[in-house]
């Protein structure tokens, strides 16, 4: 089996604002708009997000609720930058960005649906020993 690609699905009553939010704060492009499915893109990077309207027949009824016990990781190549314009935003902020003794800088946001979004920066070379190295 090979995947060819993989993403999350934000559900939510609020797609303008959501869309608005990982476009504004984390440079997100618009692929795909409508009034009940949205596509973002990463410049220059397969990570995509899609936002998809809470109550649409396509969402699965175990998805229609809040969502709890996880959150949306976006690693950029400097967090602080984020940090500003998230106070300039006046977006929810959970945790100002702090160095993780795994060798990043982390800061945590909340998006206009409450979920936490964890936006790191590498502040060393990954390693194999915190479960990531590059090929």
């Amino acid at each position: 089996m090979a995947i060819s690609r993989s993403f999350v699905n934000i559900c939510t009553d609020r797609l303008p604002e959501t869309r608005d939010f990982y476009v504004d704060l984390l440079g997100f492009e618009v692929g795909f708009d409508s009034d009940w499915f949205i596509q973002l893109s990463a410049k220059g990077s397969d990570a995509t997000i899609g936002i998809m309207r809470r109550d649409h027949e396509l969402v699965p009824e175990q998805a229609r609720g809040t969502a709890s016990g996880s959150y949306l990781t976006v690693v950029v190549d400097d967090v602080e930058p984020v940090f500003a314009r998230a106070k300039e935003l006046g977006v929810p902020i959970i945790e100002e960005p702090t160095d993780l003794f795994y060798g990043q800088r982390r800061m945590l946001v909340s998006d206009p649906n409450g979920v936490a979004v964890d936006v790191s920066s590498p502040t060393a070379p990954p390693t194999a020993e915190f479960g990531y190295a590059p090929a």
